[in-house]
Formats: structure tokens, sequence, C-alpha cells
């Protein structure tokens, strides 16, 4: 069901990859709420992807843009004012990836040049964005800004890796460019903690189904779905939420709050008596 409470706003979304993507969702959750936005990503991703589906679906431009690169970056932001007629209202950064993840390294096995291309495209594109929309002032006023964040930016999850650092930096430049931009101009940043969620990226994540089962066992509410995110995400794109900056937001169905459950533990107390039985 509509509000229309996003009516007359505009933005740019980074990150729709495929209907499984939560930047995809919020796309299509924007649109129903009445905003006018662009769709973004990086032309590699453009090409796997099938965000011309969505662009078509919700009346949106694509364009290609390497998130990495403040060329591309000033480019998107001044293509995306002409096309929606005005300054931007708000701004999805659904992007990330983990060369080290990708080719199997080790937290303690590093590649350095992987983790610095790691960084630059999960975290510092974070800076190089909000940055860009600074120096161009292309954010109106009581704008909002979101990166997508995981818990494993504050707790160890083994196989993380250093998307975990990267996650850390990002919510870290929220805080510090969040003080800044409200200070001068009234725009808000945040992030938001997201349960694990089966998108394409995600699922490449070793153990990923592990950590899925877990926070979903462990979670009061059980794990929050990317159509759940995607509501959140218009809920601080809306006038609703002008107060809130400088937050990262957990939205996990209360799994960064619970330290032990009553179906996990119950879980862990069977497999316990099955390997007692098997001795």
């Amino acid at each position: 069901m509509s509000n229309n409470i996003l009516k007359g706003k505009r933005g740019i979304i980074f990150g729709a990859l495929d209907n499984k993507s939560i930047a995809w969702k919020v796309a299509q959750h924007a649109y129903l709420e009445g905003a006018k936005f662009t769709l973004t990503n990086a032309p590699i991703a453009l090409r796997m992807g099938s965000i011309d589906d969505l662009a078509k679906e919700t009346k949106s431009k694509v364009i290609a843009a390497d998130a990495t690169s403040t060329d591309d970056l000033k480019n998107l932001f001044e293509i995306s004012m002409q096309e929606l007629g005005g300054k931007i209202d708000f701004i999805l950064h659904s992007i990330g990836m983990s060369v080290n993840v990708r080719k199997g390294r080790k937290y303690y096995e590093q590649n350095y040049d992987w983790n610095m291309k790691g960084y630059d495209v999960s975290a510092l594109s974070f800076h190089k964005t909000i940055q860009t929309a600074w120096e161009l002032d292309a954010m109106n006023e009581w704008g909002s800004i979101i990166g997508l964040s995981y818990i494993a930016a504050q707790r160890v999850f083994h196989t993380y890796n250093d998307m975990a650092d990267n996650k850390a930096m990002l919510e870290s430049i929220a805080r510090s460019f969040g003080y800044h931009y409200g200070t001068k101009r009234n725009v808000r940043i945040n992030t938001i903690s997201q349960s694990p969620t089966e998108t394409t990226a995600g699922s490449g994540v070793a153990g990923f189904d592990g950590f899925y089962r877990f926070a979903n066992d462990l979670s009061p509410l059980g794990n929050a779905s990317s159509d759940d995110c995607a509501d959140y995400c218009i809920s601080l794109f809306s006038d609703y939420t002008r107060k809130v900056t400088m937050q990262n937001l957990f939205h996990d169905g209360g799994f960064s709050f619970t330290g032990m459950s009553e179906t996990a533990m119950e879980t862990y107390l069977k497999v316990m008596e099955e390997e007692n039985n098997n001795k």
C-alpha cells in the first residue's frame, strides 16, 4: 500500500544488480511512494545484471558510473539533476566487494592490493559520493543519504574477512560526514546494519547459509528481508525522520542485542547430544 510519502522527491540509487538486490527493492518501493530517481552501477555490473528491467518498471534512467571515480560521480550527479529536474533528496549507497573473499584469501593471508580495491569500492566510494554531492551543492536541504552495512563491522564473523573492515569504515564516514553535512546544509547521513539477506552478493560469502540460519534463530523477530529493508530505507528518505542522522541503525529483527535465544540454544544442545551419542 502506497502513502506517497516520497512524492516530489528525487534520488539516486546505487547498486541494483538483479531482483534479489536490496537496492532493487528500494527502487521499487520508492517508485510506489511517488519518488523519481536515477539508477546507477559500475559498467561491468550493468552488463552482468538486469537493471534495464527495473528502469522500465520504475520509469528511471540508468547512468553508468564507477563509484570510485570522482569524474564519473560528478557526471552522475549532473545528469541526474538534469534528468530529474532539480537537486537530489535522497541517495542509497548499496555497493561493496572484496577480492580477498572472492579469491578465498583468509583474513591472515591478505593481498593488500586487493584490500585497497575492496576498501575503495565498499567504503571510500561512500565518501567520494557524498563529497561530490557537497562540492556540486547537489543535495536539497533535509536530504537523506544511506549506506548499507552489516554487524560484522562491530563483531567478528569469521569468514566476513576484510569486508568487516570496509563496513566499519563506511559507518565511520556516515558519522563524520553526517556532522559536517548536517551542520552546514541540514543533510542527514546514516547507515543501516541489515540482517543477512539472500542477495546475489551476500550469498557469495563463505558460510552464508549458516550465518542466515543462525541469525534467524537468534533474532526475536527473525531476519529482516530485502523488502523489509526497503521499507526502512523509505522511512529514512522521508520527512518523518528529519532529525535522525549520524546513526548506525540496526535492522535485524533484534539479532544485534540478543545474547542467546531459546531456539538457538535448543539447536545447539541437540547437536551436542547427537555428537555425544556418536562417540
